[in-house]
């Protein structure tokens, strides 16, 4: 296993909506499901963030936005600065991008899992290597996640 770099995962909030300042994830997730009226956008089935959605909300209800399908990752433009929502699950440096209120839920980990085969053959040595560049290690940090150790 080779590791690869780390980011945040979050929940996301408008700044201006006081019912999440100052709460943790978890309380935010249950005062956002107990509001009826509270809109959040979920994601696509079979995403990793949607699979971490189905989780948090286990067998709870909420009221759902389903991103519109041209807007599928966790970094696809939000509707929570349109107004369109009130919550949801993002990645730090999407909630930093637009501005958003955002409370940490869990770190994802990004790792490479190769046979020795693998990690022997030229386009992954080079593939290893980038992630030990320092250019490339800043690239991540610029995006607002965090390289392995080297």
């Amino acid at each position: 296993m080779i590791k690869g770099w780390q980011r945040c995962t979050v929940f996301v909030y408008r700044t201006d909506d006081v019912r999440f300042a100052e709460k943790s994830s978890a309380d935010a997730i249950a005062a956002a499901l107990a509001d009826p009226r509270c809109l959040m956008v979920n994601r696509n089935a079979g995403a990793g963030t949607r699979v971490l959605i189905d989780k948090l909300v286990e067998r709870r209800t909420a009221s759902w936005l389903q991103q519109p399908s041209r807007a599928r990752t966790t970094r696809s433009p939000p509707q929570w600065p349109q107004g369109r929502a009130d919550w949801g699950i993002a990645i730090s440096t999407v909630a930093r991008l637009y501005g958003l209120g955002f409370l940490p839920i869990a770190p994802e980990d990004y790792d490479f899992l190769l046979s020795k085969a693998a990690a022997t053959a030229r386009r992954c040595r080079r593939s290893l290597a980038a992630l030990r560049d320092e250019t490339v290690r800043e690239k991540i940090r610029a995006l607002g996640m965090r390289p392995a150790d080297a």
